[in-house]
């Protein structure tokens, strides 16, 4: 049994292609492994906040030491962090926005990556503290073609993004699908959705 946290950051509802492809992989893996649980998180429709002053001076004082305003500054990303702590595996649908990820991700990843939570600053060297056996899903969509070997792949800023940032807290077993050319033409589109399909088929099988 496993427990995945499901992350959508789409603002998008039942336009949404990257929550209907991740509704897929969720739906499938459920049917093959019905003992595991998902934790959902809609980040499209009900963003995090952003990390403001109070959260910094709440994260870099020690918790036996914070005044009851930085407690509860800290609280959201205290329960953020220990919901993804408590996951073994983590599906992310994630659409291109310029280039990058959504604004409501890039909150989210600010409220997990904490230092003494998820990495720490150890014989001046980062270390990160998630366990790195967890796997990571991350589905994206694209208006145009981004992923390896494309003419446009150097304007991928968030595949490498992802990768790192994930990295830096110890996630390095990270799985990329693609959904892209999707403002390229129906047959391009079509082609691209069902490489995508095929894709999470065998995610399922394999992840």
């Amino acid at each position: 049994m496993a427990n995945i946290l499901h992350i959508d950051t789409s603002p998008r509802g039942e336009r949404s292609i990257s929550r209907s492809l991740c509704y897929e992989f969720i739906t499938s893996w459920k049917d093959a492994h019905p003992g595991d649980t998902v934790t959902y998180r809609d980040l499209g429709h009900n963003p995090v906040p952003h990390v403001d002053e109070s959260w910094i001076a709440a994260a870099f004082t020690p918790p036996e030491a914070r005044p009851p305003e930085l407690t509860e500054a800290i609280k959201l990303s205290d329960n953020l962090v220990d919901e993804f702590l408590a996951a073994e595996r983590y599906v992310f649908g994630v659409p291109m926005y310029n280039f990058n990820i959504p604004s409501t991700f890039k909150a989210y990843i600010d409220q997990i990556v904490r230092v003494g939570r998820t990495f720490a600053f150890e014989n001046n060297a980062y270390k990160g503290l998630v366990d790195s056996s967890k796997k990571v899903l991350v589905v994206t969509t694209r208006g145009g073609a981004f992923s390896p070997g494309t003419p446009l792949a150097a304007y991928d800023y968030q595949e490498p993004y992802l990768r790192a940032v994930f990295a830096f807290i110890g996630l390095t077993d990270v799985t990329f699908i693609y959904a892209e050319n999707l403002n390229s033409g129906d047959d391009a589109r079509q082609q691209s959705l069902a490489a995508a399909k095929d894709a999470i088929a065998q995610a399922v099988a394999n992840w």
